[in-house]
Order: C-alpha cells, then structure tokens, then sequence
C-alpha cells in the first residue's frame, strides 16, 4: 500500500513519478546547454580552420622562391602545343651551404640533372625526357641572374653549362632546350641537392632496388643487392651515384633518377600518403621550401592546380626516357645527339605525340558527339578554293639550308602559283601554317596539298586579312623533296624508356 510522504503529502508512487519527470527535464535543460556549446565550439573550430588555411596558404607561399627569367622574344620560340605543357625540371649541383661532404664546396649550381616533362593537352598521359649533362650543344647569348649583363652564347658546349656558368640563370637553359629540341617550354622547376633529401623524408622514403651490391666512395652509397627504402642522405646518394654501376657515368645514372621519381610518384599518389594529413603538410612544406620556380607559376594556387593537372595521369601512362646520343668524336667523355632519332623524339613531343598507347579521354555524356574541339581547323572541303588565287610566303625553320625553294616549287607544280621564299625562320620543331582570321579555307587547302594534319593551321588575330599565308618549314620537313612530313607517332627504336608504373627496375 502507498504510503502518504508526511512532508509534501503525496504518495510514494506520485513522488517518484515526479522525481522522475524533474530529472528528464534536468536532462533536457543540460542537453541544451550542451548543443548551444557545442554549436558555438563548432562556429570557433570554423573560424579557426579557415584562418588556419589562410596561415598555412600565407606559409605555403612565403615558402616559394619564384624568379622571372628571360626567354628571349616570341619569334625566336617554338610554337606552342595548344593545351599540352612543357615543364623544365633542372636538378642543380650546387653545394652552396652543404658544406665539404658533397665536395667542390659552396660551388653554384649547373644543369647536373634535367629532365623536361611533357603533360598532354587531354591529361591522358606524360613523356619525361632526361636531357644528359655532358651533352655537347650549342648555348644561345643570355641573360645574366641579375638581369644586368648580358652573356655571350656558344657555338658548342656542355648543356651541363647552360645553368650556372658565368652566372647564366634558369632562362639560359630554357632558351638552351628550346633550341636544340624544338619544343616550347612552358615553366621552370628547379631543385637542389636538399630538396631530394627533404622530399623523400616527406614521404617516409622512397623504394629502390639494386641488381647488386654497391659501394660508391663519391656518392657515400653504399648498398646491399636488393630492395631499399631510402630517404634523407641515402636517398641522395643513390640518385648521385654513378661510379659504381653501369659503364660508370652519366648515361647509367640517369636510369636510377628515373627508377627514383618513378618511385617517388607511386608514393605519393598512394593513399598511404594522401589519406594522411601529417605526411601531406610535411611534403607540401618540404616542396615549397624545395623550388625555385619561374615567376608563371610562383603561388600555391598556381602549383596546386599544376599539381591538380598532373594527378589526373595515370602512372602507367607516364613514361621516362633519356634522348638518343652518341658518343662524340671529338672528346671520348663528351656526348652528341643521335639523328634522325633524337629529332623523331622532339617532334613526337611537339606535337603532343604519346610513347604509351592511350585513347583520347572520352566526351562527357552531355556532349554532342558531333561537336569538334574549337581548336581544331577546317578541312579542305570547308570551302571552294583555287590554288593560283592563294598568295603563301614559305620560311625555312628547319635547321637545313635549302629547303623552301623546294617547298615552293612543289607548291607551284599542285597551282599555288604564288607561293614565294622568304628569309628563314628561327628554328621550329614542327612544320606550321599561320593565316588570318577569314583565311580558314585557304589555310586548309595549303595543309592538304603538303599532307599536314589539319591542326597545322593556326589563326593570328594580328595577321592581315590582305595578306599572304605563312608557311614556316620545321624539323619534320623532308629535304629531298621539300615537301613536311606528318609527325612521327612511334617513338625511335631502341629508345632507353621506363613507365612509372614498373616496379621490377633495379639498378646495374
């Protein structure tokens, strides 16, 4: 039987039903306070994450050295290929504050490592081409690092000093490559002996695999047969070493380099690294510490949408290859470029050509298949056009003498009796057509009759409408006859190459 409560007068039952409800309602006043905290934590926890951002993009940014550098004027460049970009990586020896351990202590800096990195218009696919050190070529006149001297070129000389030598900056090596290869470079990367230290500690090292034991006195490498993680000094001992693989010099390093980055990338793209925030903020602090960059791309937002374009590549389409060369006759310890093969290579890359096989991404589902990309150039059918009413101005870019009278006897005997040769053209990979606006179907006519793609035809805003079609011959033209030839689609045969996918390459 209930019992009465002598104080309050409710029964026993009622009193605890009551008690009850006072401690549900006790509950629901806390929670509230809590949700209100909570909520107002969470408001802070906001704040403090975006002016985070802001600091880390602020620290990210201080990071970044970024220089302008000159790369001569517009006519004496390559054409550029559409969307596709060209970035030149120059590993540097400098040992400017690395003390006695590296040797030639506080020496500057030369182009010891350089690689140019080719990334395709669509983002299907990359060509990094290693360009050797003791490469014999000719360096155009430059602009010294501070801008106030000018430095006199060189008919023949190592490519190893195009960077550094007589205070030369990054843009005498950029102009220095786009004269020997044809190809237009877009942007600069440089690095330095502590960035490959820092990088690959980054990461938490980096795999590697030796054929068999090595012991390099000039590297400090020294490694067991087999395969390594290796990070800080070793990892820059191996991609130094040279002594004690291969033949022994620059030709068998250059493998290893590329077994090194190809590795680094697999790392870095694993989810091992992107789903962990401590191993990315140390890689982004120890990159943006690590480069020196041209003023194109001297900001994180720039770098982060390059980096951006470069993820989207599959590593199996990526391909490392070294250019074809020769031993040169005149210095045993020197090299020289390998023709035609070195010249296919260049042309391939002009022309966006890939050395994996890769289809073309596929249109998104909401585009007409009919639609064509607002790139390419009409056909020859696009109008009606007689030859003899089409004025073309033929400029030999080629590297050969005498190629466009040829071309332009050729041109005359298909009715482009109009077709005249003008003085030669700054040295082009690629053989080009430029017309103005409104001119599309003369343009289109000229590149049947030579057997150009359609591509070839490029409009100039600043052209005259009046005036005659340019023809500029580049490296592909055929001496013989005059006549281009169509880029090469195959890469030369026994070309060194390695995917970055490849996990079975040790070094020898």
């Amino acid at each position: 039987m209930q019992q009465d409560n002598p104080k309050t007068g409710e029964c026993r039952g009622e009193g605890r039903r009551e008690a009850k409800r006072r401690a549900a309602a006790a509950k629901r006043a806390r929670r509230r306070r809590v949700l209100k905290w909570t909520a107002g934590t969470g408001a802070l926890v906001m704040v403090a994450g975006c002016g985070g951002a802001y600091y880390l993009y602020q620290h990210f940014n201080n990071n970044l050295t970024s220089v302008k550098v000159d790369v001569g004027s517009e006519e004496e460049r390559p054409k550029a290929a559409g969307d596709a970009l060209n970035i030149l990586v120059l590993g540097t020896d400098s040992r400017q504050g690395l003390g006695r351990e590296y040797g030639d202590e506080g020496s500057t800096g030369h182009a010891d490592t350089t690689l140019l990195f080719h990334l395709a218009k669509d983002r299907s696919n990359a060509t990094v081409i290693s360009i050797p050190r003791d490469l014999m070529v000719p360096i155009p006149d430059c602009q010294s690092a501070d801008g106030k001297t000018r430095i006199p070129g060189t008919a023949r000389d190592m490519f190893n000093n195009s960077l550094g030598q007589s205070g030369r900056d990054p843009g005498c090596t950029w102009k220095t490559v786009e004269k020997v290869t044809g190809i237009r470079v877009d942007h600069f990367v440089e690095v330095n002996f502590e960035a490959v230290k820092t990088l690959s500690t980054a990461v938490g090292g980096v795999e590697v695999c030796a054929a068999k034991d090595i012991d390099d006195k000039d590297s400090h490498l020294k490694m067991s047969k087999g395969r390594h993680v290796v990070q800080g000094d070793e990892a820059l001992a191996f991609v130094r070493t040279r002594h004690a693989v291969g033949f022994g010099g620059d030709l068998t390093r250059i493998p290893l380099q590329q077994q090194f980055i190809s590795s680094m990338i697999r790392k870095i793209k694993s989810g091992d690294t992107l789903t962990s925030p401590t191993k990315l903020y140390k890689l982004a602090d120890a990159a943006t510490k690590a480069l020196t960059v041209d003023s194109g791309i001297g900001s994180v937002d720039k770098l982060k949408d390059l980096a951006t374009d470069i993820s989207k590549v599959d590593t199996k389409n990526i391909t490392f290859a070294t250019v074809p060369v020769l031993d040169d006759p005149k210095d045993k310890d020197r090299l020289i470029l390998k023709q035609p093969d070195a010249g296919q290579l260049f042309s391939m890359i002009a022309n966006d050509r890939s050395l994996t096989d890769t289809p073309a991404p596929a249109a998104p589902a909401d585009t007409p298949a009919a639609a064509a990309p607002a790139t390419t150039a009409p056909t020859a059918t696009a109008a009606p056009v007689d030859p003899k009413d089409v004025r073309v101005t033929v400029r030999n870019g080629s590297g050969t003498r005498g190629q466009s009278g040829p071309t332009v006897e050729k041109l005359k005997a298909k009715g482009f009796a109009k077709a005249a040769v003008a003085s030669d053209a700054p040295a082009a990979a690629t053989t080009t057509i430029t017309h103005a606006p409104g001119q599309e179907a003369e343009a289109a006519a000229l590149a049947a009759a030579l057997g150009l793609p359609a591509d070839a035809a490029e409009a100039d805003p600043k052209a005259d409408p009046r005036g005659p079609l340019l023809l500029v011959l580049g490296k592909d033209a055929l001496g013989a006859t005059g006549g281009p030839q169509q880029p090469p689609t195959e890469a030369p045969k026994d070309l060194q190459r390695v995917q970055a996918d490849d996990t079975d390459v040790c070094a020898k």
